[in-house]
């Protein structure tokens, strides 16, 4: 179950964050570490605050966009600080861990962290299926990235042991987000030809679906179904 659970880090700007969030990974048994348009590759500095840590950092892969890193996950949870113009399903540190777990035995999940000056975008955020916040102090809730994910992965260990004592229960199965993203791409052009989405004007109904969809999170029959009808519609479209 820990190995299909991946780290993302999107656009990281010091070598040794990378270093010591690969540490902060091994002691909690995590191993897949995704690198998303670093500001720099790991070097040295890197490998010296990783510590015993460097076979993770060494084994880190290195993408150009989030699109890249998590098309193969069926899950995907974004780190946000604060508030968004659009609310998207918000999860506590220990609920996502559950969630992050029950999920990996079916598919690749991710965690995603963002820049360490502003963190995730909100189009990035929207990529994702759930968002966690970390409640830290109010009055001092600056967490380093390397404290971020130790506290993350903390609770998908201890959320880990604890399965290990419990029978396993059944988990449905939800597309990956390649599938997803195609099926977003397919309503938002069928909606043009429809004329529900203005072509020059589009607004903000697509990013609005997409937290529709997000909240209701339907499963992968659910999205062939979706996808069906959405093929029905284009084939009346050509008549």
């Amino acid at each position: 179950m820990l190995d299909n659970i991946r780290i993302v880090l999107v656009n990281t700007s010091h070598t040794g964050n990378i270093g010591s969030v690969a540490r902060a990974m091994k002691t909690m048994g995590l191993s897949q570490l995704t690198l998303v348009d670093p500001v720099q590759k790991p070097d040295s500095h890197a490998s010296a605050l990783a510590a015993g840590a460097t076979d993770v950092l060494h084994g880190a892969t290195i993408v150009d966009d989030l699109s890249s890193a998590i098309a193969d996950c069926g899950l995907v949870i974004g780190t946000s600080a604060r508030n968004r113009t659009l609310d998207w399903p918000l999860l506590g540190p220990r609920e996502a861990a559950g969630q992050l777990l029950a999920e990996s035995a079916n598919y690749n999940v991710a965690l995603v962290f963002g820049r360490e000056s502003s963190g995730l975008t909100n189009e990035e955020l929207q990529q994702c299926t759930h968002h966690v916040h970390i409640p830290s102090n109010p009055e001092y809730s600056s967490l380093n990235l390397a404290m971020a994910v130790q506290t993350l992965a903390y609770e998908v260990r201890m959320q880990w042991l604890e399965a290990k004592e419990h029978p396993e229960q059944a988990v449905s199965e939800y597309p990956l987000t390649d599938d997803l993203e195609r099926f977003y791409g397919h309503l938002e052009q069928t909606l043009t030809e429809t004329g529900f989405i203005i072509k020059h004007h589009p607004g903000q109904v697509m990013a609005k679906l997409r937290r529709l969809f997000t909240r209701a999170r339907p499963e992968t029959n659910e999205l062939n179904i979706l996808r069906g009808i959405l093929a029905s519609i284009d084939k009346q479209q050509k008549r």
